[in-house]
């Protein structure tokens, strides 16, 4: 998205406002984050503060800047902020407003089994994801999508939605539609405590969570105490079995849901790496008959911000 616009011809990219450094990495040294690299590299001015005050609203003012163009910053932004460029402060928020508005709507709407989703070009307002909207760009979630390559295609969807709108944008001339508010939900941030299993849920609904949750929280669930990392799974057609219930045949390994059963095909140990199931139960054999814990999990999207 930065390269396409560091490319444009009529318009100049003045600078880039980004998350501070983070510490990573084995010996948790302070390091930037891709952005801020590639603005860096590219010779732009950069800023990143905590959290943006008078000093940046003051520093986009002094660039008599048109246009912000702001993606998964992670701040409510000011009212001063907003009204900083010439034309205003524009989102792009990587679901289908007005549904998934809030903090993790690429991983929720995978997680929640959705055949459709897109990135929406909107106004910033004070209120989270509510401006009115200028464009859409839908793209279909496949089966085989995880949480990484669903985010990867959704910023090449946001090349046509800029290309299509930026003109009319930088002469205040974008045409706006207000969000349906009977279609509005919002998605929490996600925690660790989302990776349990809750094998109460359906095979399916647990399949979909687990292709979301890939890089983060990931899923888990407790063997004897040991947590268990699963890779890839699938719904399995051939038995069911009681919820949280744990079987092992013919090299396979078969959970119990909600609803038909479930088949483990990559799992990690502790310390270990990610194996096949086969490869894994060799070195970790699994007690027959086995029941699993598990503890109810709690909703990942709502009609109401909390």
């Amino acid at each position: 998205m930065l390269d396409y616009l560091s490319r444009l011809n009529g318009a100049s990219l003045l600078g880039v406002l980004s998350q501070p450094d983070r510490r990573s990495g084995r010996g948790r040294k302070l390091q930037p984050n891709p952005i801020k690299e590639w603005a860096f590299e590219s010779g732009l001015d950069v800023k990143s503060p905590v959290k943006p005050s008078e000093k940046e609203n003051e520093w986009i003012k002094e660039r008599e800047t048109d246009l912000v163009l702001v993606m998964a910053y992670g701040h409510i932004l000011s009212q001063e902020f907003l009204d900083s460029a010439k034309y205003g402060c524009y989102n792009l928020h990587a679901s289908l407003l007005p549904s998934y508005r809030g903090a993790s709507p690429i991983e929720t709407s995978l997680a929640c089994g959705e055949k459709l989703t897109g990135v929406s070009l909107m106004r910033m307002v004070r209120k989270m994801d509510a401006g009115p909207i200028i464009d859409q760009e839908s793209i279909p979630i496949s089966k085989e999508d995880t949480g990484a390559s669903l985010r990867a295609r959704l910023a090449k969807a946001c090349v046509p939605l800029i290309d299509r709108n930026l003109t009319e944008l930088l002469c205040g001339e974008a045409k706006e539609r207000e969000q349906d508010p009977n279609g509005v939900t919002y998605c929490r941030k996600l925690g660790k405590e989302d990776s349990y299993f809750d094998f109460s849920l359906t095979a399916e609904q647990l399949e979909c969570r687990s292709r979301a949750f890939q890089a983060w929280p990931g899923s888990v669930f407790y063997y004897e105490g040991i947590p268990l990392r699963v890779g890839e799974c699938k719904v399995s057609t051939e038995k069911h079995f009681k919820p949280g219930q744990l079987v092992v045949e013919d090299s396979k390994l078969l959970l119990g849901t909600g609803e038909r059963a479930l088949q483990i095909l990559q799992l990690q140990k502790p310390g270990g790496k990610m194996l096949a199931v086969s490869d894994f139960l060799r070195g970790f054999p699994i007690k027959q008959p086995c029941q699993i814990a598990f503890a109810s999990s709690s909703t990942l999207v709502s009609e109401k911000f909390h």
